[in-house]
């Protein structure tokens, strides 16, 4: 026997602590089929959610701390960010939020929701802690943080935590079925506009695009090898508007290089809603430009 104190017994006691601490922090969306996912208890008794994976309803029912079954309403979706807000028809306990920063190679624990008013964990590290990014549906993402940790789909939006039990985010999964976290930054910024709006107002064209290569007989005039092409228009949306018809290849929006969805998707923020632009494109062989005005996204 030895009286050095056991660390990996330390290790385990307080990630079971933790974990046992989080499930406060997270309730049981119920789906269809006895199936569920989690939901984030947030500030104000709100339910932040991975909004990709709540069905188009208004109405669930959670599963509360300790196994209280409640009713709750969606209060706002943003398909760009992933996130939805619901509001349940009681209070519930909002836990204390303190935002955490994202370490390359640090631990993340993952809570979900069990479905009975209790909690599961799993522990992984951060793969990647990068920059601010946007989704192929426009919205802004503060940090890309990318986890090295297995997710169930019922766990999917449950709250994740660094060493400390700081928030780093919301769990879900991302781009070829990544495992990452919705920052807590990015929450903060958005959950208060989908409280007060319901929803995030987003630029828009009214096209559907599909990236391809420009032809080898117009690469040196458009200075570049790929762009997007118009599959289809949207009638009397601002593309249809300003005459872009299916078939024409995007080459750039302001300047901007449209070789990528991804790469253009900042020019459609909130602040873009009646702004010009100039779209550089092909048609019929021809480099030319063609100006529009963006306007607000229909909702889905």
């Amino acid at each position: 026997m030895t009286d050095q104190p056991d660390l990996l017994a330390q290790f385990s006691n307080a990630l079971a602590t933790r974990a046992e601490a989080a499930e406060s922090a997270v309730v049981a969306i119920r789906l269809a089929h006895e199936r569920h996912i989690t939901g984030m208890l947030w500030h104000s008794g709100i339910v932040v959610a991975s909004e990709q994976s709540l069905p188009r309803k208004d109405e669930f029912e959670l599963v509360a701390p300790g196994g209280a079954v409640l009713s709750a309403k969606i209060a706002g979706r943003d398909p760009s960010t992933n996130i939805a807000i619901l509001r349940p028809d009681a209070p519930i306990a909002s836990p204390s939020i303190v935002a955490g920063a994202a370490r390359t190679g640090a631990i993340a624990l993952t809570i979900g929701a069990d479905g009975t008013g209790g909690a599961s964990a799993r522990l992984g590290l951060v793969n990647l802690a990068g920059p601010e990014w946007h989704s192929s549906r426009g919205g802004l993402i503060d940090r890309r943080i990318l986890l090295d940790v297995r997710l169930a789909r019922r766990e999917e939006g449950g709250p994740v935590f660094d060493a400390s039990g700081s928030y780093l985010g919301m769990s879900t999964f991302g781009p070829r079925g990544q495992v990452i976290a919705i920052p807590t930054a990015t929450i903060e910024r958005i959950v208060p506009q989908l409280a007060k709006d319901g929803r995030i107002a987003r630029g828009w064209l009214g096209v559907a695009l599909q990236a391809v290569a420009v032809p080898d007989a117009l690469r040196e005039t458009a200075d570049q090898s790929g762009g997007l092409m118009v599959m289809s228009v949207v009638e009397n949306g601002p593309a249809a508007q300003a005459g872009i018809l299916a078939g024409d290849i995007i080459l750039s929006i302001d300047g901007t290089s449209a070789h990528r969805l991804r790469k253009i998707a900042r020019h459609f923020g909130a602040d873009s809603i009646g702004r010009r632009a100039d779209l550089r494109l092909i048609r019929s062989g021809a480099v030319m430009t063609v100006q529009t005005t963006i306007a607000e996204r229909h909702a889905a």
